[in-house]
């Protein structure tokens, strides 16, 4: 048998098609927008093609490019900082119960950040006889609350920084932002075992809106909760939190970006996954004239 010649090219062999996904191909057009493609991508799910996390990360990388910082950073009010113009022993009791990694340092005022101090670096507080916490401190960094998540990751990765200072439109410090808190955005919580699920973390106020004052919602926060710290009347007889309500209101599982009222409460979904809702975004409504309703 006469051997092939050396720029004989064997093609490729294609995976075989069955006619109903070859005719499927032809009257199905591929996505236009990111609307489609996330349909695509729920009825992958759906069809056990990609799992449940799989389809949360990728709405949650979606989610990154709408949201901006003000939409998920620490407001100022709850914001643990550490004033150096204090003695080191009034302030650290605060570091130790605390437990974070890094803390913005003021200077007599919360608007006068001077720098950030990392936890690490105070064990020299205790090894060493001098010790001046201005030398420790490393340098802050200041963005606006415009600022838009995808494009403040990429500055954390690039600069190799962890946390920024948020400002307002007048230079004021509006709160704090981290990587963590960015990443969550995609992957979900990351806890660690300094993180404690305390009821007074599942409403945090934030800048008000266009309407009115606003709050971040932990979805597990229990309704009776959530109308105290709202002065709401919302009640359900069929389940205990926010969470669930929102999802009888809407009669399936919430995703990101949905956007609903109740009663005069706007409801924004910030994070969820296929399997249930995380964290809301509440804005309270003016109340409706009832000469104009009519």
């Amino acid at each position: 048998m006469p051997d092939h010649p050396a720029d004989v090219r064997i093609p490729d062999v294609k995976p075989h098609r069955s006619l109903f996904e070859r005719l499927t191909a032809l009257i199905s057009p591929e996505p236009e927008n990111r609307s489609e493609l996330l349909e695509v991508l729920h009825d992958a799910h759906d069809r056990n093609l990609i799992d449940a996390d799989a389809l949360s990360m990728i709405e949650g990388v979606f989610q990154v490019s709408d949201l901006s910082v003000r939409d998920i950073m620490i407001p100022r009010s709850q914001m643990d900082v550490i004033d150096i113009s204090k003695p080191i022993e009034e302030w650290m009791p605060h570091v130790l119960t605390t437990a974070h990694s890094r803390f913005p340092a003021t200077e007599g005022e919360r608007d006068k950040v001077i720098g950030i101090l990392l936890a690490k670096d105070l064990l020299r507080y205790y090894a060493e006889e001098s010790f001046d916490v201005r030398d420790m401190l490393r340098p802050a960094v200041f963005i606006p609350e415009s600022k838009r998540l995808n494009v403040l990751l990429r500055d954390f990765r690039a600069n190799r920084n962890h946390m920024a200072i948020v400002v307002d439109e007048y230079g004021g410090v509006a709160g704090l932002i981290t990587i963590e808190d960015v990443l969550e955005q995609i992957v979900g919580d990351i806890e660690d075992e300094y993180d404690f699920d305390e009821e007074e973390d599942n409403i945090l106020p934030i800048k008000h809106g266009v309407y009115g004052p606003r709050w971040r919602v932990k979805a597990l926060t229990e309704i009776e909760q959530f109308n105290q710290t709202l002065t709401t009347r919302l009640a359900n007889d069929d389940v205990d939190t926010i969470g669930g309500l929102v999802a009888n209101h809407l009669g399936r599982v919430p995703r990101k970006g949905d956007v609903f009222n109740i009663d005069n409460l706007r409801f924004e979904v910030l994070r969820a996954d296929a399997r249930q809702v995380n964290v809301l975004l509440v804005e309270k409504l003016p109340p409706v004239d009832v000469d104009e309703a009519d």
